[in-house]
C-alpha cells in the first residue's frame, strides 16, 4: 500500500464523506471515509451514540452509501478508503469486495472507544480480542482489498507491536496507529512489522510531522483539522520535505541514491 503525498485524511464518524475528502484532495493522497457502521450490532450502537448527539453516518444501506461515495470520488486525484466497524467477519467481507471493485482500501476500525460500539463488539474490544480482529482482516483480505487497521495505542493490556505482528500475519496490508500521547509507539510497531505504517494523532506542523516519520512512519493522517487548508497545507509541506531529504542522502558506499 502506498499513496502520494503520504498525507492521509482520517475518518470523523458523521463529517468524513466525499465532500470532506474533495477539499482535502490538494493536500493528501488518501482519504479514509467513515467510520461506517456495517451491520446490526454496531448500527444499533451508532443510533444510540446519535441519540447522545454525536455525529454518525446512519444511510439505510450501508454499503450501497459507501459505493456512492466512492462514485463521487471518481474524478478526484485522491485514493480513496473506508473505515468500517461490525461485530463479525461478514459484512468486512461484503465491504472488502466493494473496495477491491473500486481499488479503495479497506480500514478495520478497532479504534472507536465509544461504550456503546466497544458493547457491540466492535471498535476499541478488538484490541482485546486479537483472534476476532485477525478473522476481520483475513475476511477483508481475502476479497484481494488492500486492508488497513486503526488501531490505538495506551489501551492497557494490548501489546500494539505484537498485535501488529499479528494482523500482518493474518493479511494486513497497513496499520494506521493513533498513538495518543505516547508517540514512541510507532517506532515499536515499526521493529515489530513490515506493514505500511501511518501515524495519527495531533499531526499539525512540521515538529509533528518530523517525529512521527523519524520514529519509521510510512505516512501520517490528519484528524480534526483535516477541514483546515492552513493545517494540511503545513503537513503536506513537511513531508515533502522530509522525503526529498531522504532522497539526496548519500549511500553508506558513498555514492548517490
Amino acid at each position: 500500500m502506498t499513496f502520494e503525498p503520504r498525507v492521509a485524511l482520517a475518518s470523523l464518524s458523521g463529517a468524513a464523506d466525499a465532500d470532506w475528502a474533495r477539499r482535502g484532495a490538494p493536500y493528501a493522497g488518501c482519504a479514509f471515509l467513515g467510520g461506517v457502521a456495517l451491520d446490526g450490532p454496531t448500527r444499533g450502537a451508532a443510533r444510540a451514540m446519535v441519540e447522545r448527539e454525536r455525529e454518525e453516518f446512519l444511510p439505510e444501506e450501508p454499503l450501497a452509501f459507501v459505493e456512492a461515495q466512492f462514485r463521487a470520488l471518481a474524478d478526484v486525484p485522491i485514493r480513496p478508503a473506508v473505515n468500517v466497524r461490525a461485530a463479525g467477519p461478514g459484512p468486512i467481507r461484503e465491504a472488502g469486495r466493494l473496495c477491491e471493485h473500486h481499488d479503495a482500501v479497506l480500514e478495520v476500525n478497532a479504534h472507536c472507544r465509544q461504550a456503546e460500539m466497544c458493547a457491540a463488539g466492535a471498535g476499541e474490544s478488538l484490541l482485546r480480542e486479537p483472534s476476532r480482529l485477525a478473522e476481520q482482516v483475513r475476511a477483508a483480505s481475502a476479497t484481494g482489498a488492500t486492508t488497513s487497521v486503526k488501531l490505538r495505542a495506551e489501551l492497557a493490556g494490548v501489546d500494539l507491536p505484537a498485535l501488529s505482528r499479528q494482523l500482518e500475519a493474518a493479511g494486513a496490508d497497513a496499520v494506521h496507529v493513533d498513538a495518543m500521547d505516547t508517540e514512541s509507539v510507532v517506532a515499536e510497531v515499526r521493529e515489530a512489522c513490515d506493514l505500511f505504517l501511518i501515524a495519527n494523532n495531533g499531526v499539525r506542523d512540521r515538529a509533528t510531522v518530523r517525529e512521527y516519520l523519524g520514529y519509521g512512519a510510512d505516512a501520517v493522517s490528519v484528524g480534526r483539522p483535516s477541514d483546515d487548508p492552513e493545517v494540511l497545507a503545513r503537513v503536506r509541506a513537511a513531508v515533502e520535505e522530509w522525503f526529498e531529504e531522504r532522497t539526496r542522502l548519500p549511500r553508506a558506499d558513498g555514492g548517490q541514491p
